[in-house]
């Protein structure tokens, strides 16, 4: 059964999701660098050393693409802004186009009944903060705050919503303990500090963004589902372990103040001095809604020959996988919508703020056919009605993404999109898929 618009709650939100430095064009409009520009230049980093300076060139093409939004009887987009771009050396002088740029987009979407959806950080920082450390900086909230000011001041008053910071996982222990993503670290003392300061950032942009009125305020976090690969207690250890670091991290220290402890035993030696007061100052306050983004599982399983924590190593599974590798497991999604519910925010409304899949979609005779997209998208689909049919406060889904777009490490090889983007000409395409929303999506 193909689930549609008359499926959900009369109010549901449908929309699709971006961010900055994978669409714009980091090289148009004044931008400053970001480290995603000098970690992409460093051999071996990136797919191709290939980089955002161009990417779908959506500075130039915005309306074309919200005019796909619109024809697709989307309600939303959920876009992020650039902190390059507004201020390139991340302080000091304002970089007047950015924000007229901003300024242009968020009329751009009204014009054409699309509500905003906000996101102020998604994972561009600029080059000369990284120099000073960036997100392992104990300045780096101060920072952040003077940027969302500046943001704010244009833009927020006409927002639908706005998130703080897109995954802090990723840009915190993903890029600091893995080194996966820019800076490029594999530092554990870099790791525990970053997923720290990352949430002290968020926590000042909400006090300054409360200070000015602004309301529906949230975050956009990431679960993986953590599985363990067999019921023996080393297992199930090593499972809990990563789902502390993971998943409970940073919703645990918004919502409670506190840090796991299956996290903490890794990572308490190398928390800044004072870390307990800032969980209660700064990280653990009131939000007006949950952003869940939800792609994939991983299972786990005890490394005997790891030498230090976390002890955990991947096993590989036996579902069918995207482009990237990751299992489709969308129970999954339905797991993280009721546990938020259960054991961190109650009723507090939620919005799926980005699920999809990467496919290696090709264009023929100027189509693009996805069906394992359109099979995707709606079996997770169902995990959201079930969860809403079970009590949870889910208003609203962003399909990850509007366009193909730079995949960060991946370069330009993986494609999530609903419509194809040719990187050579930057023609836009929709695919099945997108038709099969905008099917969906019609009102009566």
């Amino acid at each position: 059964m193909t689930l549609t618009r008359k499926d959900f709650p009369k109010d549901f939100i449908f929309g699709a999701a971006t961010a900055a430095y994978q669409i714009e064009g980091s090289q148009f409009g004044g931008a400053g660098p970001s480290h995603w520009d000098t970690f992409s230049a460093t051999p071996g980093n990136v797919v191709g050393a290939e980089s955002g300076a161009i990417a779908c060139d959506h500075y130039h093409r915005y309306e074309q693409d919200f005019d796909l939004l619109k024809a697709g009887n989307f309600d939303a987009y959920r876009f992020s802004t650039s902190w390059s771009r507004v201020l390139p050396e991340g302080r000091g002088q304002v970089n007047q186009q950015g924000l007229d740029y901003y300024d242009r987009l968020t009329d751009a979407l009204l014009e054409r009944g699309i509500k905003p959806f906000q996101t102020l950080y998604h994972w561009e920082m600029p080059a000369a903060l990284s120099d000073l450390g960036g997100w392992t900086n104990p300045d780096v909230h101060n920072w952040f705050g003077d940027f969302v000011d500046i943001i704010d001041d244009r833009i927020g008053d006409r927002m639908e919503a706005i998130a703080t910071i897109n995954e802090p996982w990723c840009a915190s222990f993903l890029s600091h303990f893995h080194g996966i993503h820019a800076p490029g670290l594999r530092d554990i003392r870099a790791a525990a500090r970053s997923m720290h300061y990352v949430l002290k950032a968020h926590g000042e942009a909400m006090t300054r963004l409360r200070a000015k009125g602004r309301k529906n305020l949230g975050i956009a976090l990431n679960f993986e589902y953590a599985h363990p690969a067999t019921e023996a207690k080393e297992d199930l250890r090593a499972a809990a372990t990563e789902d502390a670091v993971y998943n409970k991290w940073f919703i645990e220290a918004m919502t409670q103040g506190t840090y796991p402890a299956e996290a903490l035993e890794g990572l308490e030696a190398h928390l800044p001095k004072g870390w307990q007061d800032d969980l209660k100052t700064h990280i653990h306050q009131p939000l007006d809604w949950l952003g869940v983004n939800y792609y994939t599982r991983k299972i786990h399983a005890h490394d005997p020959n790891a030498t230090a924590w976390p002890y955990t190593k991947p096993v590989d599974g036996h579902r069918a996988t995207t482009q990237m590798g990751w299992e489709v497991y969308p129970e999954g999604l339905h797991h993280f919508l009721t546990r938020m519910k259960n054991d961190y925010i109650g009723d507090l409304p939620i919005l799926v703020t980005e699920n999809g899949m990467a496919w290696d979609d090709h264009l023929k005779d100027d189509a693009a056919t996805d069906p394992e997209r359109i099979a995707f998208i709606q079996s997770h689909l169902a995990a959201m009605k079930q969860a809403i049919d079970e009590g949870v406060n889910l208003q609203g889904f962003m399909y990850w993404s509007l366009l193909d777009n730079y995949e960060w490490a991946e370069g330009y090889d993986k494609r999530f999109g609903i419509v194809h983007v040719d990187f050579d000409t930057l023609k836009r395409t929709p695919k099945a898929s997108y038709h099969m929303l905008k099917e969906a999506l019609k009102r009566d």
